[in-house]
């Protein structure tokens, strides 16, 4: 189970059936294979044994809210954190805030104002790269791979998005950035380097500002013609999962039908918790092979209480190698 801790669109096909196919995927942990396939794998010999924990965060500006970040990290720990929505440009990002907190690698995508993403981390990267979409340089992926350096002998693929969030009208028709985000996720189901091979070590993290199921929004009848729960954009979220053969291991860990959130409007104000109107925008997808790794996840929730807090929370995936 995760640890929360104390921290329609006019369409052609069935709604119901586009969130009865996402369950089944998200429910079973698996994607086109046997149901206790990914389960039953022992732990590779090629890895040494030692735990890891990543987190990802939509931190909606780094430079204002690095004191909190600095207050996570000071208490959790992690080993590498995944930010999005950085808004800050790589050289005026706060790195050195970051490194006196014992964070000494970094890649960045980052702009002014809006968008960006950034890996955080402990131990040192093999690689970084950044994929664009949608033939924009907006700064919404970035990826690492961790390997000997990390003191790993079987390498560790982590992507790091920010997909669009879509705006207001859920019709791509009248608003183009609803169109935007379904080509988004249409590209990402597409991108061949989002489909791991069988066998090796891949995580994909971050805000997907899509809530794939009936139970990761407060009211999926109220939500359903809302975007970020929109039958179109939980079928592409799911397709893009399916086609990378994605496990996602937050509902692995805590299944339906548990409600799980990361987001919760500004618009509640005070009023957040009580009303727990909440969306599980934030993702943890793993490669078939690494979710056997995955063996917690906790939601810190207590964030989105904090002091000029961001709208989502941390989410933290520990895995043991």
């Amino acid at each position: 189970m995760i640890d929360t801790g104390d921290l329609s669109q006019a369409r052609p096909y069935s709604a119901h059936a586009v969130f009865a196919a996402a369950r089944k995927l998200h429910v079973d942990g698996r994607v086109n294979r046997g149901q206790d396939e990914w389960k039953v794998r022992g732990r590779s010999p090629m890895l040494q044994a030692m735990s890891l924990k990543i987190t990802t965060w939509n931190i909606n500006s780094v430079r204002l809210r690095i004191d909190l970040v600095a207050r996570f990290l000071k208490s959790v720990r992690p080993d590498v954190l995944c930010l999005q929505e950085t808004k800050c440009p790589d050289d005026i990002f706060p790195i050195k805030r970051f490194r006196r907190l014992g964070y000494e690698h970094a890649a960045l995508n980052g702009q002014k104002g809006y968008h960006g993403v950034a890996v955080l981390s402990r131990v040192p990267f093999e690689r970084v790269d950044i994929q664009n979409f949608c033939r924009k340089i907006d700064c919404r992926h970035i990826s690492v791979t961790l390997g000997e350096r990390a003191k790993l002998k079987a390498p560790i693929t982590l992507h790091n998005f920010y997909v669009p969030a879509g705006g207001d009208e859920p019709d791509p028709d009248i608003n183009p950035k609803f169109r935007h985000k379904l080509d988004f996720l249409d590209e990402m189901q597409a991108h061949n380097g989002l489909r791991p091979e069988r066998f090796t070590h891949a995580m994909l993290v971050g805000d997907l500002n899509v809530a794939p199921l009936e139970h990761d929004v407060w009211s999926h009848k109220q939500m359903i013609r809302v975007v970020s729960h929109t039958p179109i954009e939980c079928e592409k979220l799911v397709a893009a999962q399916k086609s990378g053969g994605w496990i996602d291991c937050m509902r692995v860990h805590t299944p339906e039908p548990q409600k799980l959130y990361t987001w919760w409007s500004y618009r509640a104000m005070d009023n957040w918790r009580t009303a727990d109107r909440g969306r599980r925008l934030d993702h943890v997808w793993t490669s078939d092979t690494l979710a056997a790794h995955i063996s917690e996840i906790r939601i810190a929730k207590d964030y989105r209480g904090a002091k000029r807090p961001s709208d989502h929370v941390p989410v933290t995936a520990t895995i043991e190698l």
